[in-house]
């Protein structure tokens, strides 16, 4: 039927997390989140900013993506007759990374979209294939071993099917195993964030004496070839995240057989068109996929949710409560995960959960129309 996107609206709140969240590039404390607001015929669809405070994951940060949006990707897509959401990526082929940027935008069309359809998202991105979603936690560095101990037994507890640990030099093997130590049996996982180098590849492989699920992204954040060296030394597969960002990078990445499973997220692929297109390039060569997660507001964990219900989302992904990271989320009902450690999806349209726009003005710090 086509439509017109006649108004962009951008917001930054701030969201203080329950519990800081460590990685082996900072401390995060607070949530500084990016919201994007696309309007056409009267609807709203809503898509988030996943970039973090600062450039440390990757090159962008929140108030570097404000000005992509603004400057950028917000007039490509503002005015213009769109006769489907899958249209938006195809019009950011100028702008040179950026994708969270910029697939913020993306994911807040095809939300969009769905919503003038009378659509759930998951169905109008093709997914479906999932109507429960299996849930795993990612847990950041601890103060201390025993720390990290009882916080992996909490989450146990409250159901979550994989556990991820958050690894760096220094809190590495000795904390895994004492992890394996405690819990022989779990479906453990863990998460380098780029802080090693090949050179480390005998430390490395200290790690497959501990049956992990993977081992995510141990290298370069933008290195594919020396991943595939250090695949090659190791009995424990390697999965990848910051160094694919395209369907092209997959490609690559199985055809030097760089790693056995990728994790996608859908900021850093640019949103819902590429982030299928990573999928079935994986599925087509037989390497499973799971949906990575980036301390997203209720928002980007719905966007997540729908991601995770096409067919090669195999593996627990890090789409967890809404309650593990905020006290008061800014949709409603807030994300719930079951006893057994599941999200079931939601049928209404778009991404299926109610905005809390009271809440959302209440912790808005900044605000643009761009029309």
């Amino acid at each position: 039927m086509g439509f017109t996107i006649e108004r962009i609206r951008l917001r930054e709140i701030r969201m203080p997390l329950v519990h800081a969240f460590e990685t082996s590039f900072g401390r995060t404390t607070e949530r500084r989140i990016l919201l994007v607001e696309a309007i056409a015929d009267g609807v709203s669809g809503w898509g988030e900013v996943t970039a973090g405070e600062h450039p440390f994951y990757n090159e962008e940060w929140t108030d570097s993506a404000w000005l992509i949006l603004r400057h950028y990707a917000g007039p490509r897509v503002l005015g213009r007759k769109l006769e489907s959401a899958a249209e938006v990526a195809p019009l950011m082929t100028q702008i040179r990374g950026h994708r969270m940027a910029w697939g913020g935008l993306e994911a807040a069309v095809w939300d969009l979209e769905a919503r003038l359809k009378g659509l759930p998202l998951y169905a109008h991105i093709g997914g479906g294939a999932h109507k429960t979603i299996p849930c795993g936690v990612s847990i950041g560095i601890q103060e201390s071993v025993d720390a990290l101990l009882a916080k992996i037994e909490r989450e146990l507890e409250a159901g979550y099917q994989r556990i991820k640990i958050k690894i760096k030099p220094g809190w590495d093997v000795d904390v895994v195993r004492e992890v394996r130590r405690r819990f022989p049996q779990i479906r453990l996982m863990v998460d380098a964030n780029s802080a090693y180098t090949l050179a480390d590849a005998d430390h490395l492989r200290r790690l497959d004496e501990f049956y992990l699920m993977m081992i995510e992204q141990p290298l370069a954040h933008d290195d594919i070839v020396d991943h595939a060296e250090l695949q090659r030394r190791l009995e424990t597969s390697i999965c990848l995240d910051e160094c694919i960002r395209s369907a092209r990078h997959a490609e690559q990445a199985i055809r030097l057989g760089a790693c056995r499973i990728i994790n996608i997220k859908l900021g850093r692929v640019g949103g819902f068109l590429e982030a299928r297109r990573v999928h079935d390039v994986a599925q087509a060569a037989g390497i499973p996929v799971w949906c990575g997660g980036m301390l997203e507001s209720g928002v980007g964990r719905a966007h997540n949710i729908a991601l995770s219900t096409l067919p090669n989302f195999q593996l627990p992904g890090d789409v967890s409560a809404s309650k593990r990271y905020w006290a008061r989320d800014i949709i409603h009902p807030p994300v719930e995960v079951s006893p057994e450690g599941t999200i079931t999806v939601r049928e209404a349209p778009g991404f299926g959960y109610e905005l809390d726009h009271d809440f959302i003005r209440a912790i808005t710090v900044r605000e643009e129309t761009i029309a």
